[in-house]
């Protein structure tokens, strides 16, 4: 009880810190080649549902181009993503500096994953109850498969993190995410360049009619302009 009320903040912190004193040599080189070979903005801003569903500002280094097409709409994901994006998202370096967030207490070092506020309308009252603890760099279902497992499977593992957080699993979790990371494992979706958004996997695999999708879609834009 003592840590998951006090100890895995104060974890948070100290931990954060460190990282972001050692690793602001490579922070700092990121910066520069992502600048250099994707523009500006060096750092990708996303809204996404914290702790008891309050939205934050989440810090990522930028993996896409901004191309378009003649229209002025931006083009789909997989030509965006260059080759350069896809070796940060591949390696999770893009994720550091989330370190940022984890020092301002939007976000844990270990926790549900920060889905979109357009995941969170489609998530059932069960399934959103994830949003009662802090959100994670790293969480129970990264290590348990990520992006190669389904939805249901990956909030239900959420579920179970947060009836069984301590700090021994925490730290479990931390060292089998190095594991994961170096060998690169669960990336993306199966077939997709990215990981599918919670409302296309509903809508694909005919959980959720048309109707409900752009409801909910709605509902997601009303949270966002709040």
């Amino acid at each position: 009880m003592f840590y998951r009320k006090y100890g895995k903040r104060i974890m948070d912190i100290v931990m954060s810190l460190i990282a972001i004193i050692i690793l602001s040599p490579v922070l700092l080189l990121i910066a520069a080649l992502v600048k250099i070979k994707l523009g500006s903005p060096v750092i990708f801003k996303q809204k996404r549902p914290g702790l008891n569903e309050k939205i934050f500002t989440l810090y990522k280094f930028r993996t896409m181009t901004d191309a378009r097409d003649e229209n002025g709409m931006l083009l789909p994901d997989n030509v965006r993503l260059t080759r350069f994006g896809r070796m940060l998202r591949s390696t999770s370096l893009d994720e550091l500096p989330e370190l940022f967030n984890i020092l301002k207490g939007d976000m844990s070092f270990v926790g549900p994953r920060p889905q979109l506020v357009k995941d969170l309308v489609f998530m059932t009252p069960q399934q959103r109850k994830r949003h009662s603890v802090l959100p994670g760099l790293t969480g129970w279902a990264q290590i348990n498969g990520r992006n190669g497992i389904t939805w249901e499977e990956k909030l239900e593992l959420d579920l179970e993190y947060i009836k069984n957080i301590s700090f021994f699993k925490d730290c479990k979790i931390i060292f089998m995410t190095f594991i994961k990371v170096l060998k690169r494992e669960g990336i993306n979706t199966e077939g997709m360049d990215t990981a599918e958004d919670l409302g296309d996997y509903l809508l694909r695999t005919n959980k959720i009619s048309y109707s409900e999708y752009c409801i909910a879609i709605e509902e997601s834009k009303k949270l966002l302009a709040s």
